[in-house]
Formats: structure tokens, sequence, C-alpha cells
């Protein structure tokens, strides 16, 4: 049975395209938590300005809902940066599962620089870095390094989270 999936990372490390393909991959539903946020949090990225944990709680409250609302499957790309936004979005979900997606700083801003017109600007993400809390010891999930290809990423996630079942064997 399939579980909900939040792929997270700092922007520009490919939350969007990973979880939009692992998706296609595990045939469940896929949702970018980017069109989640209210207009005034958009507003406020284009701008240049960090969003703070009160902008993003009601923005995490509907991301959490989704996962809830998918049980058995789904894929969410959202940056999930600190061990609080996570278990918020446990709250909702407990089952859910990691997959980080991690870089260098150089890699990850050669990415962002290929996204003309994101409303995330690319001098936030020296602050998103500065934010981000890897994954913990009792939080379910894998980090993978982005400077690989997409089907690699996918691959090395699936072999290190589902390993073939004796009656998946048959």
């Amino acid at each position: 049975m399939a579980i909900p999936i939040v792929v997270m990372g700092v922007s520009g490390s490919g939350k969007s395209t990973v979880g939009a393909a692992l998706a296609q991959r595990l045939r469940v539903p896929f949702a970018d938590a980017d069109d989640f946020h209210p207009p005034a949090n958009i507003a406020k990225m284009s701008a240049g300005h960090p969003l703070d944990d009160e902008d993003r709680y009601p923005w995490l409250e509907s991301i959490g809902e989704w996962l809830a609302d998918h049980p058995h499957g789904g894929v969410m790309s959202c940056s999930a940066l600190k061990r609080f936004y996570r278990d918020q979005l446990r709250r909702h979900c407990p089952d859910i599962e990691f997959l980080h997606l991690a870089g260098a700083v150089e890699t990850i801003s050669r990415r962002q620089a290929s996204r003309p017109g994101h409303f995330m600007p690319a001098n936030l993400l020296q602050s998103q870095f500065q934010t981000l809390e890897p994954l913990e010891p009792d939080e379910r999930g894998v980090v993978i390094d982005v400077d690989q290809s997409i089907d690699g990423i996918i691959e090395s996630y699936i072999s290190s989270t589902h390993s073939p079942t004796a009656e998946e064997d048959r």
C-alpha cells in the first residue's frame, strides 16, 4: 500500500519536478505546495521577504489536510524546512514519509537561476539554507543528493524505502 510522501528541500532543489515524476511512477496524485500559498504569501516572497512561521501556519494546515485526504498514497512537494513544520504536517497525517532533496548551495543556485519568473527570488536561497533543519533520526524519510538525474533520484528513493516483499516476488 502506498503512503503519502512529501518531497522536501530548499527552493530550486527540484521538489516539483521530482515530486511529479515520483507520483507518476507510483501512480498516485501529485500536488505542489506552491499552489497552496495564499496571495499574501506570494506577494511577500515576490517582494524579496522571507515568510515567517505565522505566514506558513495556514499554508501548512492546508497541505496537511491534502495529505490526510490521501492516506493511500499521494506526493506533495513542500519545502518543509523546519522540524516544526514537518511535525505540523504529521499531526494531519502521521504516516507521511519525507524525501529530502539535498545539495550544495552552488548546485541549487545553478538550478534556481534556470527558473526565470518563479516567485521565489534567488537572493532568498541563503535564508532557506539557514532555516533548513535536516531530517532527524526519528523522522520517517531519506535524504538524496540532487546532483543526479530525476530518474536516478527516483530509483534511489524507491530502492532505499521500498524493498520487495515475498508477495511482490510471486
